[in-house]
């Protein structure tokens, strides 16, 4: 008798929390909703984190604020995600690296990027791309690879997150040359200790070094896409320079904290989803060099894409022994 008191009770529980969640979602949204970014302004994900904002805010008839909360490779940001309110008015701009390569990388995390998070839709997966100073005399891969045999240990590449990192150094395994990291706070440091001279190299998404690209500031090596980039037709992708990169690195996601009621998850996808296939939003995509390829995805199959990248990245970062600076 008790035992069957208690299967009833629980049934009553999950018909309650599974009535509340749709209630909820009936009304949802009614105020603002923020996306929290882990890296500063500036940078790949804060561009697509606003353009999405924007247009999302303009379908659902309340703003869609983007708060940056850089620091500790989005750690920081992370972290309290994972301890957010799940009502689906604080959502994160996931990146790779804190997703899936952090998990590698680091002894422990303050976050687990299964059990915290529920995966939304993919914003973005973009190839990365090899840059140097115009003053590093190299206008090719194979020509960096060279001159770095000659001077080991004497140039310097900016990461400003751990994908980029984990190119770099996948690279070097491949080749043997020895490049010294430095890291920097977000992509777009990263690209001016570039422009600067700072460093000779820099790995990075195309979209943040377009204008430096156009002016002359920066020039491009080669590309990690498997085939060459619209926006730098001229540039080789890495393996038409004879090495083999894995894929989707680079991706950028929307997650919401767990316990997020289903039914909100759903409703909220249900409008990016309008969005995110949109042609004025490709337009504003194609100005900044984002690609498009599988954005949009469902919650099912970016949850997939996503479990399937975490074991291929934490896999990697392991064998190529990369810790945490």
């Amino acid at each position: 008798m008790k035992t069957a008191c208690k299967v009833l009770g629980l049934f009553v529980a999950f018909v309650f929390a599974l009535a509340c969640g749709e209630s909820a979602a009936q009304n949802y949204p009614n105020r603002p909703i923020r996306f929290v970014v882990g890296y500063p302004p500036g940078g790949g994900n804060d561009l697509l984190a606003r353009i999405v904002s924007q247009k999302l805010a303009e379908r659902i008839g309340q703003p869609v604020v983007v708060e940056n909360k850089p620091g500790a490779d989005a750690i920081i940001a992370t972290e309290y995600m994972a301890k957010a309110a799940p009502d689906g008015y604080t959502l994160m701009v996931g990146a790779s690296g804190a997703m899936v390569i952090n998990p590698g990388v680091y002894d422990r995390l303050p976050y687990d990027p299964v059990k915290d998070f529920v995966p939304i839709t993919l914003f973005a997966s973009d190839p990365l791309m090899f840059a140097v100073h115009p003053s590093v005399p190299a206008s090719s891969i194979q020509e960096l690879i060279a001159l770095a045999k000659t001077k080991p240990g004497e140039l310097f590449y900016a990461s400003g997150a751990t994908p980029m990192r984990v190119a770099m150094e996948l690279f070097k395994k491949q080749t043997g040359v020895n490049i010294v990291h430095v890291a920097y706070k977000g992509v777009a440091p990263a690209v001016t200790a570039a422009v600067a001279g700072d460093v000779s190299l820099v790995v990075m998404s195309i979209p943040p070094a377009l204008a430096q690209l156009r002016a002359g500031k920066l020039r491009a090596l080669a590309v990690t896409s498997v085939k060459r980039d619209p926006l730098l037709p001229d540039t080789p992708t890495m393996p038409e320079s004879g090495f083999h990169f894995e894929g989707d690195i680079n991706w950028v996601g929307l997650f919401a904290p767990a316990g997020t009621p289903g039914a909100i998850i759903d409703k909220l996808y249900s409008e990016l989803s309008v969005v995110l296939r949109s042609d004025s939003l490709k337009e504003r995509y194609a100005a900044i060099g984002a690609g498009t390829n599988g954005i949009g995805l469902s919650p099912a199959e970016f949850g997939a894409f996503f479990r399937a990248s975490l074991a291929t990245w934490t896999k990697m970062t392991r064998d190529l022994n990369i810790r945490a600076d």
